[in-house]
């Protein structure tokens, strides 16, 4: 998906900056997000673990790190 709309010049909507607490992330975001995983075949998210690195994968995707800001 990503591929095909860098290649047509498109540009990205995310990472977005990211300055501090987005009131837009919340805990039924990652519930919802891992419902939706589910829906599709994937397993479900028991261990704290896997909803830690979920939320991870969340903010790495959704944010862009003050640091590699340009």
């Amino acid at each position: 998906m990503s591929g095909t709309a860098h290649r047509s010049g498109a540009e990205r909507s995310y990472p977005l900056p990211h300055a501090g607490p987005d009131a837009r992330f919340t805990e039924s975001l990652v519930n919802s997000v891992a419902a939706v995983l589910v829906g599709n075949g994937y397993p479900r998210l028991d261990a704290s673990a896997d909803r830690t690195a979920l939320e991870s994968a969340l903010v790495a995707f959704l944010y862009n790190p003050l640091e590699k800001r340009i």
